[in-house]
């Protein structure tokens, strides 16, 4: 598997945990939009795009890897690109 894109939207909202939005390409064939970048206790970190269930008690994830190999790799990934984006 080869993440062919990362692109970023950071969010201007200083007060805001969220710090930002990803979007994933996926061998050139298979994008996931509104990964969410949040700033945390030890640092930043990735969250899948969720939607709320049924009953709106809790969220469910809509796509994420399946073993902690891929989450490392679209972990990183992302994480590079929200660097490289602060840095312009």
């Amino acid at each position: 598997m080869k993440i062919s894109d990362v692109r970023i939207r950071l969010v201007q909202k200083e007060d805001s945990k969220l710090k930002a939005l990803a979007s994933i390409t996926i061998d050139d064939g298979f994008a996931v939009h509104d990964i969410k970048i949040i700033q945390g206790n030890e640092g930043v970190f990735i969250v899948m795009p969720s939607r709320k269930s049924s009953d709106g008690t809790q969220y469910k994830d809509i796509a994420h890897p399946i073993n902690t190999e891929t989450r490392e790799l679209i972990k990183d990934a992302i994480l590079k690109a929200y660097y490289d984006e602060l840095e312009k």
